[in-house]
């Protein structure tokens, strides 16, 4: 298409995607191009293809060296962060004495989700809080493995939704790790203290850092 408007969109949902992918618990499996947006044409079982449907090409154009960069820079972030490669199931909960547990699933508000709101089929929005004090697993040496902890927001909604951060329970202050929206924005561009009200543009998601 030539309409910058679905360009833009579509550029940002594979950021989204991969974004959703490499921030996950367990292990991302990526295909050779998916870093720079190589889409097979919609083939999804290209192996039998000698063709331009499975050959990677190699002359990227800017917005797939755009790509590429953003996924580097998400693959850099999961490789720093154990919170993002735990061993063990979260259990939404933390050990006896912990403070917090070791995650936290908030609506737009800032709220616990309930029962009730996990069962909203028209709910488009998430807050998760991974507590970096709470990943229960040892170092070759045996020491506890801690880390930063860290806020997700998620708005897949086509139009944008505030979002309120959570109490200073959880931090007093989040500096932006990252925006699917705002893709060149560097870590710590901004910083927010705790309760603050931000907007999340529509189907994107931004990461931050507990700062203290």
């Amino acid at each position: 298409t030539d309409n910058s408007e679905i360009a833009a969109l579509r550029a940002r949902q594979q950021r989204n995607f991969l974004a959703t992918l490499i921030i996950s618990q367990g292990v991302p499996m990526l295909l050779a191009g998916d870093e720079v947006g190589r889409t097979q044409r919609g083939n999804n079982n290209a192996y039998c293809q000698d063709s331009k449907i499975s050959w990677y090409d190699w002359e990227w154009r800017d917005d797939e060296r755009a790509l590429h960069a953003f996924t580097k820079q998400l693959i850099r972030l999961r490789r720093a962060h154990p919170v993002f490669r735990r061993t063990r199931f979260l259990e939404g909960r933390g050990s006896p004495g912990a403070d917090l547990p070791d995650v936290w699933w908030m609506r737009p508000d800032g709220r616990r989700m309930t029962q009730r709101d996990w069962r909203h089929g028209g709910a488009r929005s998430i807050g998760v809080f991974l507590n970096g004090d709470e990943i229960h697993a040892q170092t070759p040496q045996g020491d506890p493995v801690v880390d930063d902890s860290f806020l997700l927001l998620f708005n897949a909604h086509h139009e944008p939704i505030e979002f309120k951060l959570p109490t200073k329970r959880f931090g007093t202050r989040w500096k932006l790790e990252l925006s699917t929206a705002e893709p060149e924005l560097e870590p710590g561009a901004r910083s927010y203290p705790a309760r603050a009200t931000l907007v999340v543009e529509s189907r994107s998601a931004v990461v931050f850092r507990r700062g203290w």
